[in-house]
């Protein structure tokens, strides 16, 4: 900067002396100018050497300082803007792969719960279903309940009819007990078992007079029970028939006898005849043991089977 101003000084003067009109005032206010610029750039120049004790703050030795405090502040900077760099780029790979996992399993959740929804309303409709048929089941079950109960009552009823009617049979027959008659009710029947000997001869088939008695003693009650179906089944024990005539065997002779029984029967007219029914049986339905003398002669017998018509009950069982 000296230099400078003394090139402009120079050029000033020589002007100056180039022009013989110049003033000596305008050369003095010019010279106060340059003197005044002179001591400007020193005072300037100190300021840069250090020569100013104010101005140490702005020395080089400072100024180097402060640019190697700079640039190393700097290279920290650059060091922690690279750092920040990385962990930004990880944690962007890291939300990359996370939303990139998310949305994998958003899909997979919504897939399963599209299956899981199906799932339900297929249970919801089977649900649906077995509610419907266990109402149905249920109606059902109130109907054969009350079906059971009405044929309970029929039975309880029948029972009672044929337990008056055992008692009825035994008040008729009273006077022939103790000659191979007995009366008995079970499984919802009356069982009315005469013994040969009160009905019949040895090998035949003609009732006696005796018999005929307690048959036709029977038959009062009977025809006074029209709702009972009547079964006269005709039994001898196992020894072999050894009569002449138009019999066979102890089967025929048993069908013939339970026939003559049906016959005394249906001289009361007050007996349904569609209510009788006659059987033979032979030596095959034996109520005692045929190596006895008393085991045969129980088996020689005529059995009434009495039986409530069933006609009711039946319905009832088809309707179940």
């Amino acid at each position: 900067m000296n230099k400078v101003i003394k090139y402009i000084f120079f050029g000033i003067s020589l002007a100056l002396i180039s022009t013989s009109c110049v003033s000596s005032k305008i050369y003095e206010d010019l010279k106060d100018k340059y003197d005044s610029l002179r001591a400007e750039n020193e005072s300037l120049m100190s300021q840069l050497d250090g020569s100013d004790g104010n101005s140490d703050k702005y020395s080089v030795a400072n100024l180097r300082k402060e640019i190697e405090k700079l640039n190393a502040e700097k290279s920290r900077l650059a060091m922690d803007l690279a750092a920040s760099e990385n962990n930004f780029k990880r944690l962007k790979d890291s939300y990359d792969a996370l939303e990139a996992n998310s949305s994998s399993a958003l899909t997979e959740n919504l897939e399963l719960n599209r299956k899981l929804l199906t799932q339900l309303e297929e249970k919801e409709r089977a649900l649906a279903a077995e509610e419907a048929r266990l109402s149905k089941l249920q109606k059902d079950l109130k109907l054969r309940s009350e079906r059971v109960e009405e044929l309970e009552g029929i039975i309880a009823s029948k029972d009672a009819k044929m337990r008056k009617l055992k008692d009825a049979i035994s008040a008729a027959l009273t006077n022939f007990e103790g000659n191979g008659l007995t009366i008995e009710q079970r499984d919802g029947k009356v069982y009315v078992s005469m013994e040969n000997k009160l009905l019949f001869e040895s090998g035949s088939w003609a009732v006696n007079s005796r018999g005929r008695e307690a048959v036709v003693a029977l038959g009062k009650v009977l025809a006074q029970n029209t709702e009972i179906a009547v079964l006269i089944e005709g039994h001898t024990d196992n020894v072999p028939y050894g009569g002449n005539g138009p019999l066979k065997n102890n089967w025929d002779l048993s069908t013939k006898r339970a026939t003559a029984i049906v016959s005394i029967l249906t001289e009361n007219s007050g007996i349904p005849k569609d209510n009788l029914t006659a059987a033979g049986r032979g030596e095959y339905a034996p109520i005692g043991t045929n190596t006895t003398s008393e085991g045969r002669s129980k088996n020689r017998r005529i059995e009434v089977v009495l039986t409530p018509k069933l006609d009711e009950i039946n319905k009832l069982l088809n309707e179940l």
